[in-house]
């Protein structure tokens, strides 16, 4: 009797729709933004050396990597719910942490925000496995984009502006808005995801599926054009503005440029568009043959820091299509039953590309400027052009079934498909 006075929303949670998702992600995208252009300012302020900054960089992408590949593990133990709160929580202590100002106190700051995003990012792709058709991953990823785009548009700029005038002021609204996400989070109550199912086996080693990811070819391809990608944005995002102060240009032009580049996010349905009346792998090689020609040409020797960062600016602009596009490989290739240790393992491109570019700028600091790390990070976005010349030409395109027979939902027209056998059951967010 009492249940009739009790709203519906409660007793029976509404499914999280896509438009949940891209406002968690739209929120997460403010918690990161506003610090995506302070960062490299403050630890090169603390440390004083582009070398150190990538050492630090180096060392704490060793540790969110070994963090992202234990979650599946700790979720035997934990329930999802809890390790995404936590994350927000430590993104949160992270940037205030940051606050204190000392070289120690800078590094334990970056570290604590850089596990926080694997951590939520690892959970975020696994809820979006669990509650998101298939047919509508690419729906996702377009919503996802655009709710994104103010905060990574107006974030970096606004937060190397309001570090020059408060330089408390961004961090606390990322902490603010990490206490946002958590907020967004407990709205759209997610829980534990679909499948809550107590093992009664023991715990499986967290790195145990790397045998099925390495037996599938398409999933390593994809994979790397991740971690590339990855690494074309951490060349943009740290070694932009550290270029910028040696070069005697604003500290500010690092957030500044961002910010425009960041811009193109608006333009996410025009490039799906693109993609949709070419196809998958066109604009794939597009955007990595541009960024990576871009790229070399802001690190040729030149003697014009402004053409440099002119050359970075427009490199960024088809990373951007790469975002769009570049994931889609790995899209269809998981398991519901393998979702969370395939969602970590996918999730690792953002700190093997956090090893690997701060790895490679050490060792091209040793002997060449910052602009050589432009150069470096060019000829590895030219290698991905190449490999991405295996793709299928019909991967992106609408699949032509018999006439008179019913098409079927993971052949709607739009839906990227890949070469060799289709499964209902493979599906991965970008």
């Amino acid at each position: 009797m009492h249940d009739r006075r009790i709203p519906e929303w409660l007793r029976h949670a509404p499914a999280p729709s896509v438009r949940g998702f891209a406002v968690l992600a739209g929120t997460e995208a403010i918690a990161r933004g506003i610090l995506i252009s302070v960062f490299p300012l403050v630890m090169y302020r603390a440390l004083g050396d582009a070398l150190a900054v990538s050492k630090v960089y180096f060392f704490v992408g060793l540790a969110s990597l070994g963090l992202g590949l234990l979650i599946p593990y700790l979720t035997r133990f934990v329930a999802r719910r809890w390790i995404y709160v936590v994350g927000t929580q430590m993104f949160a202590g992270g940037a205030l942490l940051t606050l204190l100002g000392t070289p120690l106190a800078t590094v334990a700051g970056l570290s604590l925000v850089t596990c926080a995003v694997v951590t939520t990012f690892v959970c975020f792709n696994a809820y979006v496995l669990d509650y998101v058709a298939k047919i509508e991953l690419g729906q996702l990823e377009t919503s996802r984009l655009l709710y994104s785009a103010l905060g990574w548009t107006a974030g970096p700029v606004l937060g190397v502006f309001l570090y020059r005038w408060w330089p408390a002021a961004p961090f606390l609204i990322a902490a603010t808005a990490a206490y946002g996400m958590l907020v967004v989070f407990l709205v759209m109550r997610l829980g534990n995801g679909r499948l809550i199912t107590k093992s009664r086996a023991a715990p499986a080693n967290p790195f145990a599926y790397f045998h099925r990811f390495f037996a599938q070819s398409r999933l390593i391809t994809g994979w790397l054009f991740a971690v590339i990608r990855s690494c074309g944005w951490w060349v943009y995002v740290v070694y932009l503005p550290i270029y910028a102060v040696e070069n005697e240009l604003s500290p500010q032009l690092g957030g500044i440029a961002q910010s425009v580049s960041n811009a193109a996010l608006f333009l996410a349905p025009l490039m799906l568009r693109f993609i949709h009346r070419t196809s998958l792998r066109t604009a794939i090689r597009t955007g990595f043959l541009m960024a990576g020609l871009f790229f070399l040409l802001a690190g040729l020797p030149h003697g014009v820091p402004q053409l440099a960062v002119a050359g970075l600016m427009a490199g960024a602009f088809f990373l951007i299509l790469l975002d769009v596009s570049a994931g889609l490989p790995f899209l269809l290739a998981v398991k519901p039953s393998e979702r969370t240790e395939m969602s970590a393992i996918y999730s690792s491109f953002r700190d093997v590309s956090g090893i690997l570019t701060p790895g490679v700028a050490w060792l091209v600091l040793l002997a060449a400027p910052v602009s050589g790390v432009f150069v470096a990070g060019g000829v590895g976005l030219l290698a991905a052009w190449k490999l991405a010349q295996g793709l299928h030409p019909r991967l992106g395109q609408a699949r032509i079934t018999v006439e008179g027979g019913a098409r079927r939902p993971d052949e709607a027209v739009g839906l990227p498909v890949f070469q060799g056998e289709l499964g209902a059951e493979r599906s991965e967010p970008v």
